[in-house]
């Protein structure tokens, strides 16, 4: 029975990939690769004859893995991300379990990783850490997923695309409150850029960003909640506040005390959603 070769690929720079890995890529009978492009620019920079190469994403997934079982009973393929390693956040997860379910021998080829590079120049805590992975585009659920995480005690590590980044990191600041932040952008590409700062930082510095963004943040603790606090939604408790006539001193003040969110940041939801800087004036 044939190998599914779990392959490592650079995240920018194309010299990070190891010997072995592109020695597995030129032997295998056929590469399956979420995106076609990187990896014929990949072989070619590597001067590889290029296999059957066919693609793999998460729209063509059910009707490409039994294809790809099929293919495993005349040879190996190696799965490749469209960046880094495979399977994590990544549909390659799926052909890897249907392959080791099939018998299949699953073989990874360590490497490249978005993930271990930003833990490892992040400078905050990374004995342990929590893994949030591509945060939600609905911002609703974003926030959700940001309050859910917030009492975590380890460090946290997630990735964000440039046109949300931005909003992601106001959203952070609510629900964390102001804590430590790497910002990791285009790692190992030209541009390369680690920020450390504390997340209402980060607002400022990236408030035109371009690239794609690793995000690791400090854990519970310093500069959020507490570990037992529970989860606090601000818009909604700031609504609800002001239906009952609080006004925005106090709806401020209790928003803080239950959310652990920096009271600037709660005075600036209020205003937001308010629309009504006089009213505010008395917070």
């Amino acid at each position: 029975m044939g190998i599914l070769y779990v392959v490592a690929t650079p995240i920018g720079n194309l010299e990070d990939i190891t010997l072995r890995a592109l020695r597995v890529l030129g032997e295998v009978s056929m590469i399956a690769a979420e995106d076609t492009r990187t990896v014929r620019k990949l072989l070619s920079h590597h001067e590889i004859r290029a296999p059957k190469i066919v693609s793999y994403t998460e729209q063509g997934r059910a009707r490409r893995t039994p294809q790809l079982l099929a293919a495993l009973s005349d040879g190996d393929i190696a799965l490749v991300s469209e960046a880094g390693t495979p399977a994590i956040s990544d549909p390659g997860v799926h052909l890897v379990a249907a392959a080791a379910e099939a018998g299949h021998d699953v073989v990874p080829i360590p490497g490249a990783s978005a993930l271990a590079a930003a833990l490892s120049a992040c400078g905050l805590p990374t004995r342990r850490f929590h893994y949030l992975g591509f945060l939600p585009r609905q911002p609703a659920q974003r926030r959700k997923l940001l309050r859910e995480a917030s009492s975590l005690p380890e460090t946290i590590v997630m990735f964000e695309s440039p046109h949300r980044i931005r909003a992601a990191l106001v959203d952070l600041t609510e629900a964390f409150g102001d804590r430590r932040v790497a910002v990791c952008r285009e790692m190992t590409k030209l541009h390369e850029e680690i920020y450390r700062g504390t997340l209402s930082e980060a607002q400022e510095r990236f408030s035109e960003p371009r690239g794609e963004f690793t995000l690791v943040v400090e854990g519970a603790g310093v500069g959020g909640p507490p570990r037992d606090a529970p989860a606090v939604d601000v818009d909604e408790e700031l609504r609800a506040l002001r239906l009952q006539g609080v006004r925005a001193r106090e709806a401020v003040r209790q928003v803080t005390d239950r959310s652990g969110v920096p009271r600037s940041r709660v005075y600036a939801r209020w205003l937001a959603l308010t629309g009504d800087a006089h009213e505010a004036g008395d917070a």
